[in-house]
């Protein structure tokens, strides 16, 4: 190893240890042993420490050596003293070994200079190959640089150019010129049914950084993914472990029907299967993913593409020896923020307030009798703190991957376990995945790509929305040990949030998914045609069970098994032609597929237990039992054909069509849809008018209009069906059926026409690189569910009724801003504007005022009352909200009538971002790099239900932040404790937040050590994620939905965590 490589590994472990005298005295007698091998003898022996270069030949001559009593001096001389080497003494017992030549240096000068223009270039990296020796160029071109000795060999890099190597021999001054590197273009990415070179590409396709998915401890890739891809909005309305993040593309085209994209892995569909996510797939086994986002891109998978396409390509082997891959995280987690209930002095308090404004006589200092006994001995439960936990995620994942030039393959497997925040929440995960590719024949290659997930949710769940409501002086227990069933007794209301932990529950899913191809090259005649075959298969069995016994306030025991499983199927026959002739390219793509899904459920229930101990175990044992299955199928036929065409790599076209079938549509229609779009581009880099133009790298102008189809409803949707009932008649039971499903068999597609321009540029040498896209959608026939009157027997029907458009603007920029020897800093920067509304609905020009659609308005809105204030004492209401009385909400009389009713609600905002933002840096320093990530979302607005308690504010504790009206401190934001809201206002609030989304520190090993611990790589990170968030908003978080009493699912009551991780990704020789 070079003294330089030897310096550089010594900063690095900054070692420190005891200097070992020169003068020390060894004894060493070695027979017939290779000069290499007595260096390690006498590493053994002393304290020394030997670097070398391995590939010494003088190292391997074999000698004896007989010394006794001699310092190492003298070994070394007479060890090395036929050798045409030297040695020399480091600080920390380093001896370094080199050739003689290795310690004379002479001085080189020299410029680089741009090939094409001549210009000076700054900054360019000047390293002496194999060591970290080197320098950068001035202001001017020019550099200086000391060479330790002839035959060395100068790495010359430089953003946007060509690496140059240059060999050193006799000279002392060279002038260098660096050929531009148009390889970024060349870059290949993932499109629909194939690849394509960047360059080529005529649609808006992203590239998620590769960086997100490298050292981001996510259970759920999209979570690494958010905020980083312009257009493409991820959000997690709860924090749950293994729950599966909201994902829209381009905001929202359809109002009732599905608006979620179409994702893809390994050109097998994956979000068709019920249940199934992308949970399931490992993040560390995924090698790239591409978001499809205009008609260019997506027509190609028609139907399904009307709201983008996610497409995942896991990790395959490559040519080589075997690869190694360890990687492991262990983390801690906490709730980000913490929505305090109020202490026991303020409940106390808020109590005595309360009775006061309501007139009220107190005779107690709490509401109930239960909460006296430890009020009067002064015990106060934290009922949060209670319910909650320390958070741990830990996951492990190992990976070998290689082959030959004819077979390839990847095997990996994991295993997650995170330990939820709230108490009994829990999410373990073990996956394996194993890709093959073989060439069986030079036209024939084979392969296969398959994974088994398994995922286990299981255990009780204590209640979050329980324990904030409890009062402080309620108590946990009862005096036998037991769960106090109602804490608060004889409030009623709510019970101990406690109790589900003593319930048993089990929740299970599994993914069974394999897929094969085989692809056939011909030639001849026929050369340039390829055909392949895909097919894909998914079995996905669900298992669900639980049981609610005495001890969770079911005094007669409950208990049901739910188990479905679903059978997806997937076949493709995919035609390839290439032909290039003269400054001509063409490709031709052809495509006939059909899928099936298979669904089927069943469950079964009992109640009437006589005690808790059989559980789910015996449903017999229940004194009724209930049962009740379902069965569903699900169709799709495609055939699609797609041509790209280029001239002399300047003028790109795209021509696509795809024609769907899909069962879900209406007897009265054919089922079939045409889809077709276009796409041009022009590559104006490669106009010979630019060569002069030499701070542009790349430009390249897109332009595409389409058709695609949206599917998004159901199955069996156009066909009435009634539903079975059992009724007693007579004192017998007796199967009836009721009214269920309304059909129509004239329903089908909803369509979406899709105009985008774009632009792709890169300037100043490869230093700025960005992407501006601007689209605009028509989206009619929707498919709507129209509310239609009760008399019928329904309640409602889907309907291919409405309109809307859908549009915004994309920017997507990343710079590298500083570039040196040991610094570099990069910025990457997304923005994402989108705007819809409603253009049409019934046809007839009207608002529907019961669903909050309303025509020239976004799709989903917060439509209320206008907030004033709070009715202060000595306020005159009488014209303006006659009754109101002080501390009172104020609203405004919109319509000026004198009164406040329904018709002075307005639209106060969209509950969807105006726009989105995420900016990344990136800083490298030597082996150190730091990645600090941060996430803004903007112009949102929600109903707070942290704000909003209705006639309850008497009966629970409350959040601290959320005040009330007194006639003393006469808040003009809070209502009075005796104010019951009657009008249902939502406290509309603004749900705008920008988060300090992820910070990551990473220690790359270098090279020189990784050869002692004999590895390939290593990297160790330290992680933090969702460390800050600012914000208005009142309560745990903005991002989260929370259900209140009587509404919703109180177990997605689960807040934001913050989380810290250390993490280390090893790859074995």
């Amino acid at each position: 190893m070079k003294i330089s490589c030897f310096l550089t590994l010594l900063c690095v472990l900054q070692v420190s240890a005891t200097v070992y005298s020169q003068n020390t005295l060894m004894d060493l007698e070695l027979k017939n042993k290779t000069v290499r091998e007595v260096l390690k003898t006498l590493e053994v022996k002393s304290d020394f420490r030997f670097f070398y270069n391995d590939d010494f030949t003088s190292l391997n001559k074999v000698l004896s050596i007989n010394v006794h009593q001699k310092g190492i001096n003298e070994i070394l001389k007479e060890l090395l003293s036929d050798e045409n080497v030297t040695y020399k003494f480091m600080a920390d017992n380093a001896i370094v070994i080199v050739p003689v030549s290795e310690l004379q240096q002479k001085k080189i000068t020299g410029t680089v200079v741009d090939a094409s223009s001549g210009e000076s270039l700054i900054g360019v990296s000047i390293m002496i190959e194999g060591t970290n020796q080197g320098t950068v160029t001035d202001a001017n071109g020019k550099f200086s640089l000391n060479i330790p000795k002839p035959n060395v060999i100068l790495k010359v890099t430089y953003m946007g150019y060509t690496t140059e190597k240059i060999m050193i021999k006799d000279q002392t001054r060279i002038d260098i010129k660096l050929v531009r590197d148009v390889k970024s273009l060349d870059e290949v990415v993932v499109v629909g049914y194939g690849s394509k070179k960047r360059a080529d590409v005529t649609g808006s396709i992203t590239s998620v950084p590769k960086s997100r998915l490298a050292t981001i401890p996510v259970t759920n890739v999209l979570q690494s993914v958010e905020g980083t891809v312009a257009g493409l909005n991820i959000s997690n309305t709860s924090s749950v472990p293994g729950s599966v993040p909201a994902v829209l593309v381009r905001g929202q085209n359809s109002i009732t029907a599905q608006s979620g994209p179409y994702i893809v892995v390994d050109g097998i569909p994956l979000i068709k299967t019920v249940g199934s996510s992308l949970n399931d797939i490992n993040p560390n086994d995924i090698a790239s993913i591409e978001v499809l986002k205009d008609a260019s891109a997506t027509a190609i998978y028609g139907v399904m593409g009307s709201n983008g396409v996610i497409l995942v390509t896991t990790k395959r082997g490559l040519t080589g020896k075997p690869v190694i891959r360890l990687s492991a995280y262990t983390g801690i987690e906490d709730i980000a923020h913490i929505l305090q209930p109020r202490s026991a002095v303020d409940y106390v308090q808020k109590y005595k307030d309360y009775m006061t404004a309501t007139g009220q006589t107190q005779t107690n200092p709490v509401p109930n009798y239960g909460e006296l006994a430890n009020y009067n001995a002064g015990k106060v439960t934290d009922w949060v703190g209670a319910v909650t936990q320390q958070g741990i995620m830990n996951d492990q994942n190992l990976s070998i991957s290689g082959g030959t030039a004819d077979v390839k393959y990847y095997v990996g497997g994991e295993y997650m376990k995170q330990k939820g925040v709230i108490d009994g929440y829990q999410y373990h995960r073990a996956t394996v995945r194993t890709n093959l590719d073989i060439n069986v024949t030079s036209f024939l290659t084979v392969g296969m790509s398959s994974f088994l997930s398994s995922n286990n949710y299981d255990g009780g769940r204590a209640n979050l929305l329980n324990a904030t409501a409890m009062s402080p002086y309620a108590p946990i227990y009862n005096s036998n040990g037991t769960y106090a069933i109602y804490p608060m007794n004889p409030e009623q209301l709510y019970t101990n949030p406690l109790l589900g932990l003593t319930t048993d529950r089990l929740s299970r899913t599994v993914n069974l998914n394999g897929n094969v191809y085989a692809e056939v090259k011909f030639s001849g005649a026929l050369k340039g045609l390829k055909y392949r075959l895909n097919a894909g298969y998914i079995y996905f069995p669900e298992r669900y069970a639980n049981y609610t016994g005495r001890a969770d306030n079911d005094l007669i025991g409950t208990a049901s098994i739910t188990n479905a499983h679903t059978n997806n199927y997937t076949v493709e026959n995919i035609l390839y032609y290439t032909k290039e002739w003269n400054k001509h390219h063409l490709d031709l793509t052809g495509l006939y597929s059909a899928q099936e899904r298979k669904y089927i459920t069943s469950t079964a229930g009992a109640t009437g237990f006589v005690n808790d101990i059989i559980s789910y175990d015996n449903l017999g044992a229940g004194a009724t039992q209930t049962s009740s299955s379902s069965a569903d199928r699900y169709g799709l036929n495609s055939q699609m054909g797609r041509i790209n065409y280029t001239y002399d790599s300047k003028y790109l076209i795209t021509l696509t069509a795809r024609r769907d079938g899909s069962s879900v549509f209406g007897a009265n229609t054919t089922k079939y849809g045409v889809f077709p779009s276009a796409a041009l581009a022009w590559n104006v880099t490669n106009e010979s008018f630019m060569k002069s133009v030499s701070f542009v790298d790349n430009l390249k102008l897109r332009l595409s209009y389409g058709k695609t189809g949206n599917e998004g409803v159901s199955v069996y949707r156009t066909i009435t069906t009634d539903n079975a009932v059992r009724y007693p008649f007579s004192g017998i039971s007796t199967i009836g059926v009721v009214a269920g499903n309304l059909g129509n068999a004239n329903l089908n597609w909803e369509t979406t026409k899709t105009m985008n321009v774009g632009i792709d540029f890169t300037v100043l040498h490869n230093r700025i690189t960005g992407t501006v896209d601007y689209y605009h959608n028509n989206t009619y026939d929707l498919l709507l569910l129209r509310s239609i009157p009760i008399i019928t027997g329904y309640s409602s029907v889907m309907d291919n009724i409405g309109k809307t458009t859908n549009q915004g603007l994309e920017i997507s920029l990343n710079t590298r801003n500083i570039v040196s020897k040991d610094f570099k800093w990069e910025t990457s920067i997304v923005f994402a504007a989108n705007k819809n509304k409603i253009v049409d609905i019934y046809g007839d020009g009207k608002d529907d005022l019961g669903n909050r659609w309303f025509i020239g308005h976004p799709i989903s809105v917060v439509y209320d009352y206008v907030l004033q204030g709070v009715w202060q004492t000595g306020e005159d209401a009488s014209k303006q909200d006659p009754g109101a009385k002080p501390g009172d909400l104020k609203f405004k009389d919109v319509n000026g009538d004198g009164k406040i009713t329904a018709d002075d609600r307005v639209i106060l905002g969209q509950t969807t971002p105006k726009w989105t933002g995420g900016f990344t840096n990136t800083f490298y320093y030597k082996n150190f790099n730091l990645n600090i990530f941060i996430q803004t979302l903007q112009g949102m607005t929600k109903g707070d239900p942290d704000l909003n308690y209705g006639d309850e504010t008497g009966r629970r504790n409350t959040p601290a932040e959320v005040g009330y009206w007194t006639p003393t401190n006469m808040s003009n934001t809070r209502p009075s404790l005796s104010y019951n809201n009657t009008r249902g206002y939502g406290y509309a609030s603004d749900a705008s937040y920008t988060r300090i989304k992820d910070v990551t520190l990473s220690y790359v090993f270098p090279k020189g050590l990784l050869e002692k611990l004999r590895l390939e790589n290593c990297t160790l990170y330290v992680s933090g994620k969702n460390l800050y968030t600012f914000t208005k908003w009142i309560g745990w978080d903005p991002e989260n939905n929370y259900s209140y009493r009587g509404s919703g699912d109180w177990t997605n009551n689960y807040p934001l965590t913050r989380s810290f991780v250390l993490g280390v990704n090893l790859s074995f020789k």
